[in-house]
């Protein structure tokens, strides 16, 4: 038998399986931008609103308000209108920041 944690029970694949149809919230965060309302207001169809991210820094995953990795935009190769993201870095399970309202971690 393993040695597992007082009160902790193997896993199985058949508890597993109740978990994985759980829809969860996916998010790319591509940047953030923090203006005044007055400048808000202002914003209309053409405007450029600069974020404070550069080209080719890596973008956030968030699953449910938490950064679970982060990776590189693509366009997909089979739908050229469509972006994606190609995972660089899985962020650990213990370390995995909280994103504010804000958008900052």
């Amino acid at each position: 038998m393993s040695a597992l944690a007082p009160g902790v029970a193997p896993r199985s694949k058949a508890d597993l399986a109740m978990i994985m149809d759980i829809p969860v919230t996916m998010q790319v965060v591509l940047g953030t931008a923090v203006m005044p309302v007055a400048n808000l207001v202002k914003l209309g169809r053409g405007a450029v609103v600069k974020l404070d991210t550069n080209i080719g820094d890596p973008v956030d995953l968030i699953v449910n308000g938490r950064i679970v990795a982060r990776g590189e935009v693509v366009v997909l190769e089979t739908e050229e209108s469509r972006f994606g993201i190609t995972l660089t870095e899985i962020v650990p399970p213990g370390s995995r920041p909280q994103r504010t309202k804000n958008g900052g971690v």
